[in-house]
């Protein structure tokens, strides 16, 4: 009877082990940067987000759809219900011609979601010296 006792009683650790899991919940995950020009420089936002979890998260990178979107996060562990950011930029000098535009960056995280997928998005006006 101990025994089987003994082994309910691991099983229940074991599974509750088990369920402790870091969460990232996002505050916003698109940002529109609206109409600008070329000429007004590098846009950045910043999106923030929460351990909702009972571990310790851990973003492991932040990978921009192309070379004229750069993030930058937080890479210290985030304890359980604290807060870090995403900092992201995007840099019309590198690109040619003006219009809409829609990036995204892909968030791989130790938690749930393991990936998360964040969007930016505006309209660059073209310069006079552009035209």
């Amino acid at each position: 009877m101990k025994k089987l006792l003994f082994a309910i009683i691991a099983l229940m650790s074991v599974s509750l082990c088990t369920m402790a899991e870091p969460k990232v919940k996002f505050e916003k995950v698109s940002h529109n940067f609206g109409k600008f020009k070329k000429s007004d420089g590098p846009q950045t936002c910043v999106f923030n987000f929460t351990n909702t979890g009972d571990e310790d998260l851990l973003i492991y990178r932040a990978v921009a759809s192309c070379g004229c979107t750069v993030a930058k996060f937080t890479k210290t562990p985030v304890k359980p219900g604290a807060t870090g950011t995403i900092s992201v930029e995007y840099n019309a000098s590198r690109i040619q011609l003006g219009g809409h535009f829609k990036k995204s960056i892909t968030v791989n995280t130790n938690g749930k979601p393991e990936m998360v997928r964040l969007f930016v998005e505006g309209d660059m006006e073209a310069d006079v010296e552009d035209k």
